[in-house]
């Protein structure tokens, strides 16, 4: 199957992951729309949503750039209602937005926990909300929230329990919805990778440019989601993927591909469960 034609929505899409699924769409011909916050160049940050824009036209594909915060919910409809009016509806809704703060009770401000709440969880809840009328129409209506398996094992939430808990928020509203609207045929589902992804967060925050060399690149997210976006919604809801799994079911069987640096040892990410876990919601 192929994405041509089909639009996206996709926030905090001006850079990473949520680029990399953009651009693979793109190249489809699919129509994109990009909402986030970046209007202007950050020189922490790579992208706006217009170069993103631009460069998911060079890609074969239709932009639009859209200055959307996900925590405004009439920031939210405008958007919304302007990629209905431009690309004629919304297929896929990619839930990508998301803040971090990998800190324990005592050293996390309220504000940083408020923001992580407000973009992760509550973010997604609202977009989810305000796309879902309009998915309903569409042929094969897929959501992917970029979040990960339902692991309650305490080792997850010990040393970060507000992040965790705030991307969790994430998975528990696709975990819901895929049910919730499982007779509107739309899907809702998971997407988490195995290891580090050299996005902004490694190189700022995880790891600096050593812990980028024992990453994968965004290229592997994006190809996973591109296949869930190909498989029936109806067949394929309610489930916590995770990248590599994806694509080996896909038939895939060369990983070194994605690595930064082929042969370096990976950094394996957080959430994900150990094998035969019996904490994880979902599995099993």
């Amino acid at each position: 199957m192929s994405l041509g034609n089909k639009t996206l929505f996709v926030t905090g899409g001006s850079r990473g992951i949520g680029l990399a699924i953009a651009l693979r769409a793109a190249r489809d011909g699919a129509n994109v729309a990009i909402a986030a916050k970046t209007v202007k160049p950050d020189p922490r940050l790579p992208g706006t949503i217009f170069s993103a824009a631009e460069d998911i036209e060079k890609a074969g594909g239709k932009a639009l750039p859209l200055a959307c915060d996900i925590r405004d919910e009439q920031s939210v409809e405008k958007a919304v209602a302007e990629t209905v009016a431009k690309f004629g509806g919304i297929d896929i809704l990619v839930n990508n937005a998301s803040a971090i703060s990998l800190t324990g009770t005592l050293a996390t401000p309220m504000k940083r926990y408020d923001l992580m709440h407000q973009i992760n969880a509550r973010g997604t809840f609202l977009v989810s909300q305000k796309c879902v009328p309009h998915l309903e129409k569409a042929a094969n209506p897929h959501v992917l929230n970029l979040s990960p398996p339902l692991d309650f094992d305490v080792k997850w939430f010990a040393n970060h329990a507000a992040y965790t808990l705030a991307k969790y928020g994430m998975s528990v509203f696709a975990w819901a919805m895929a049910e919730e609207f499982k007779d509107k045929g739309i899907a809702f589902n998971c997407l988490w990778p195995r290891t580090g992804i050299a996005t902004a967060a490694i190189q700022n925050i995880l790891g600096g440019e050593e812990g980028m060399k024992r990453c994968r690149k965004p290229e592997i997210m994006a190809d996973a989601a591109h296949a869930i976006f190909c498989r029936p919604a109806r067949q394929c809801t309610g489930n916590f993927f995770i990248d590599d799994e994806v694509l080996a079911a896909e038939g895939v069987t060369n990983f070194d591909q994605y690595a930064v640096s082929p042969g370096t040892p990976l950094m394996p990410d957080f959430f994900v469960p150990a094998p035969g876990a019996r904490t994880v919601v979902g599995r099993g």
